[in-house]
């Protein structure tokens, strides 16, 4: 079974599978102008977690099924995203699913108004660096190929961001983003958006009164919890696990748990044995071929020309203009997991030499 046939077997999991698409009606200056790259300022993953500059301020992102709003492209205070746990997809970030959803429908908009362009050139802005999309598609592409193409892209962006900030970049200039990459919920909520987005543009309803069915179709058939108290329960479940209160936000040490397996496929992040259930997790597929088997990052290209933050030389030694595209994530993915294995081995010393010192400081009987 190629990688289309079990992506849009992930999608029949979740719903009915419609037959035709249609775009998102987006105004011209709309498609002229791509969303921000991050819409909806969501979530930190935790619970009663403390900022640095406001101690005295709690921070819990978690929200429950009877208070997730309707879809809004590009955002509402309606919405009332935030963080709900699942049985079958683990830790949900609705502002990220939402995010990579707007996206998809963006991009597949914009794909099909220029789809007889030559090629198609779109400035994304800075994040780590100037971002470009260049775009061919050909005509015998049809509409959803071309939809998995827009999905692809709103993924490699996602998986863009979270290296970017892991690297340096923030979206507040002076506060770092690193404390949240590769979070364990981001690459599973980023890519059911994908999911999800794609079958939005293909129901036969308004974009956005697709997106408030499927939401609440998906978050039932994976099993969502039904309060937020619950949700709660959940992430107290893998404190000192996977997160810990020991440190305050900003720190890159709240954090003991991070998802970096964002290729070809991601497996939720299931809390153990939490509320004696096994429940079995529904592994998701990254689009990444079209219906005749090719490639869909033949149709596109996203160039990056990194910023001083990346250490250029020694992850591409050939590179003297700093400039890469999402073929080599790869290689940004493997330094990531290599500074993450290098801090855990430095945290484990520091741990033993404190252990011995204080072992040393007992008084003698």
């Amino acid at each position: 079974m190629n990688k289309l046939k079990l992506f849009l077997a992930g999608i029949c999991m979740l719903g009915i599978l419609p037959l035709y698409g249609k775009p998102i009606v987006l105004t011209a200056k709309e498609l002229s102008s791509p969303p921000p790259r991050i819409i909806r300022m969501c979530c930190s993953f935790g619970t009663d977690l403390r900022m640095v500059a406001v101690p005295v301020k709690k921070i819990t992102d978690i929200t429950s099924i009877d208070r997730v709003g309707p879809h809004k492209y590009l955002g509402s205070s309606e919405e009332e995203n935030g963080i709900i746990y699942t049985k079958r997809g683990g830790f949900i970030d609705l502002g990220h699913l939402r995010d990579q959803a707007d996206w998809t429908a963006y991009l597949y908009s914009m794909i099909l108004e220029k789809k007889y362009d030559p090629e198609i050139i779109q400035a994304l802005g800075r994040e780590g660096g100037v971002k470009t999309l260049s775009i061919n598609v050909t005509r015998d592409l049809d509409s959803l190929d071309i939809m998995m193409v827009a999905g692809k892209i709103a993924y490699d962006l996602s998986v863009w961001h979270e290296i970017a900030t892991w690297f340096g970049a923030s979206t507040v200039p002076l506060l770092p983003e690193r404390y949240s990459s590769f979070s364990v919920e981001d690459a599973y909520s980023n890519l059911l958006g994908v999911t999800i987005g794609i079958k939005a543009l293909q129901s036969e309803l308004p974009y956005e009164e697709a997106m408030t069915q499927i939401i609440s179709q998906t978050l039932d058939s994976l099993g969502a919890v039904k309060t937020e108290e619950e949700t709660y329960e959940a992430m107290e479940a893998v404190r000192n696990i996977w997160w810990t209160r020991d440190h305050r936000l900003p720190s890159g040490k709240v954090l003991l748990e991070r998802q970096l397996n964002v290729y070809t496929s991601v497996l939720p992040m299931i809390v153990p044995d939490w509320a004696n259930e096994i429940q079995t997790p529904v592994k998701l597929e990254v689009p990444s071929f079209t219906a005749h088997n090719q490639p869909l990052t033949d149709y596109y290209t996203l160039e990056f020309k990194l910023n001083y933050k990346f250490p250029v030389k020694k992850m591409f030694p050939e590179e003297i203009n700093r400039f890469i595209t999402q073929e080599d994530f790869d290689h940004l993915l493997a330094q990531v997991a290599f500074e993450l294995e290098s801090k855990y081995q430095d945290t484990e010393k520091i741990t033993k030499e404190n252990h011995t010192k204080r072992k040393d400081r007992r008084p003698s009987l």
